[in-house]
């Protein structure tokens, strides 16, 4: 029997089920949208606990100076500025995201801070990367892996391109582990779309993407996702009780 989709197949888009073909166009216009202000709002929704959390991330990507790495679904570029830092003039970040308006923001950022030395631009997707084998020592999608349509062919598009002893860092949105606490986070997601209103003018977007929040795979789905796709050694890490969570997996070496 065929994995390929049909032409009446579905998926979801927040909580709405929506044909595979629209979901890509329909992802595309949100973060259009959202832009230009994507940062800011991204210091309101975390109460500014993202740039913690990213540091966190960075840190455990464990990337040294001369390797390679792919900030997957990068939009405005916020990792790729903090690993070039990490693999320095040696090394090469490429930024890559499927949306153009996103990568326009990432790409200005980059050129402000004149680091076009080491970090490349691709408009890529992620379900079928670009890139030859074992071409990376890290990949990272940070925030990026629940909006793609198809999240298994992402992770095995990712497995194919790591270097064999590469590593995979998956920065998501999770399900929080302290009721309480989730309670509250629901309570306070509640009002993004207020926030997006405001700040970018745009209620609608903010509203798919707390939708898109509760539609994402928990903690042990995603690691059991990551483990079919051919990583090995995965683990993941809560962070603020599991309000997000890093998964990491690695590439098997070719004696193991």
């Amino acid at each position: 029997m065929s994995n390929t989709p049909g032409k009446n197949d579905t998926t979801h888009f927040g909580y709405e089920e929506v044909p595979i073909a629209e979901k890509e166009q329909r992802v595309g216009q949100v973060f259009r949208s959202v832009a230009q202000r994507y940062d800011i709002m991204n210091d309101v929704m975390s109460l500014g606990t993202h740039r913690l959390i990213k540091r966190f991330t960075v840190e455990m990507s464990a990337l040294r100076p001369g390797q390679k790495v792919l900030d997957l679904a990068g939009g405005t570029g916020d990792f790729s500025l903090r690993f070039a830092t990490e693999v320095g003039d040696s090394g090469q970040v490429v930024l890559a995201d499927i949306n153009e308006a996103m990568l326009r923001v990432g790409r200005d950022r980059i050129i402000d801070k004149g680091l076009t030395k080491n970090i490349a631009i691709a408009q890529v997707n992620a379900e079928c990367l670009p890139f030859p084998d074992d071409t990376f020592d890290c990949i990272c999608i940070a925030y990026g892996l629940r909006n793609v349509t198809d999240k298994d062919a992402a992770l095995r598009s990712m497995q194919r391109v790591l270097k064999p002893g590469g590593r995979a860092l998956v920065l998501e949105f999770s399900k929080p582990t302290n009721d309480l606490l989730g309670k509250a986070y629901d309570v306070y997601s509640q009002l993004w779309p207020v926030a997006g209103k405001l700040i970018t003018g745009d209620a609608d977007s903010y509203r798919y993407l707390v939708e898109s929040i509760r539609m994402h795979p928990d903690q042990q789905t995603l690691l059991e996702m990551m483990e079919t796709a051919g990583f090995e050694k995965c683990k993941y890490h809560n962070v603020m009780s599991g309000i997000c969570a890093i998964h990491v997996g690695f590439k098997p070496q070719p004696n193991e």
